[in-house]
């Protein structure tokens, strides 16, 4: 799969709508320390930082072995290459968790999906899927990734493969890494250095000496 081209062009849309995954939600799940004070480095609406405070305050979702999972399925779906690093690198693993609590109805989806993946494996290759063989995983990938050539028991497994792949695509293309990794610049300071010098002779007018130092050359260091 050629995953960064394909997935550039999924990083300008939304979040992934739910796919309805008939998946099997586990209740041994461990209970996890809650995670310490987060801190922001941007200035953020009080009421928006209160809540994801609240948000990342909370329990953690996923396992550990689901957040293994997960973050083997991100770098697959974006691996590292020679312009930036893998999703997991990217912090994709934790915008998924956060996700699944900002937008719960991913839970269940996602929860079962991984659960499917699972038994697929153990199915296929007599392991989990962070057990299996770094062919194994990307075969079973392929087998979920193009949903025309996909088989028809692969259904269930092609809907998560597809939420995952467009929550990798988000977290990743929202990460400071994968900005670059874009290209995109955003807003720039321009660079002024006053009116053209044939422009001003033409009106017989110039600078003076303290417009020159106060008023029209760009200091980008100020």
């Amino acid at each position: 799969m050629d995953r960064r081209k394909s997935l550039k062009l999924i990083a300008t849309g939304a979040v992934a709508v739910p796919a309805a995954i008939a998946g099997c939600v586990t209740d041994d799940k461990k209970p996890a320390a809650k995670t310490a004070e987060p801190v922001f480095n941007l200035d953020r609406n009080p009421d928006e930082l209160k809540y994801e405070k609240e948000l990342l305050a909370k329990e953690r979702f996923f396992d550990e072995h689901e957040m293994a999972t997960i973050t083997l399925l991100c770098d697959l779906i974006i691996p590292k290459d020679e312009v930036s690093g893998s999703a997991s690198e990217a912090g994709v693993p934790a915008f998924i968790e956060f996700i699944v609590k900002d937008m719960p109805q991913h839970q269940v989806p996602l929860k079962g999906g991984l659960r499917w993946l699972d038994l697929q494996c153990i199915k296929e290759y007599k392991n989990a899927f962070i057990g299996c063989t770094r062919a194994q995983q990307l075969e079973m990938a392929d087998q979920l990734a193009y949903p025309e050539k996909a088989k028809p028991g692969m259904s269930q497994g092609v809907k998560f493969f597809s939420l995952m792949r467009d929550l990798t695509a988000t977290g990743f293309y929202t990460s400071e890494s994968g900005v670059k990794d874009l290209g995109y610049a955003g807003n720039l300071p321009t660079q002024w250095n006053g009116v053209p010098a044939d422009v001003l002779a033409a009106y017989q007018l110039a600078y003076t000496e303290k417009e020159l130092k106060e008023c029209v050359r760009f200091d980008p260091g100020k």
